[in-house]
């Protein structure tokens, strides 16, 4: 069944990078930069996303074990948990969890990871920014590469 349940969105990603480069990107003001928001630095602990689309967020950042876990609070106050694994061949299984989203933004949280998952396999995989960085196409109007 897709999606079971209903407090948790969970995600999986392979990667063929090793451990310590996606979590560089996960952990970092550039990494986060290249592939979840325009801006996505750190102060005091927490992020301060800035969206394409004019949306802001600050999300504390709540645990991180180096090339291992890194969680952060995120929008409507769910909890993101990504979770790194070796996959054997010095490549990474990434585990994505986001519990306790809000029923009414469920549907478009569940379509949103897939979009930021895949923004950030491409930039850590292929150095690669698939988004076009234009306020015009965001989101809102049904633009999954912002």
């Amino acid at each position: 069944m897709f999606q079971p349940n209903e407090n948790i969105i969970e995600w999986k990603l392979h990667f063929n990078s090793p451990r310590a480069r996606v979590y560089e990107f996960l952990n970092t003001d550039e990494g986060r930069a290249k592939f979840w928001a325009e801006s996505a630095m750190e102060n005091d602990g927490a992020i301060d996303f800035v969206f394409p689309n004019g949306w802001t967020w600050r999300g504390k950042v709540l645990e991180r074990v180096p090339n291992e876990k890194f969680v952060v609070n995120y929008f409507g106050n769910s909890i993101t948990t990504f979770e790194l694994r070796d996959d054997g061949n010095g490549g990474t299984d990434l585990s994505l969890s986001d519990a306790n989203v809000p029923q009414a933004d469920r549907v478009q949280v569940i379509a949103g990871w897939v979009s930021v998952l895949l923004q950030l396999k491409a930039a850590v995989d292929f150095e690669i920014d698939l988004r076009h960085h234009d306020k015009t196409r965001t989101w809102d109007e049904g633009f999954v590469e912002n």
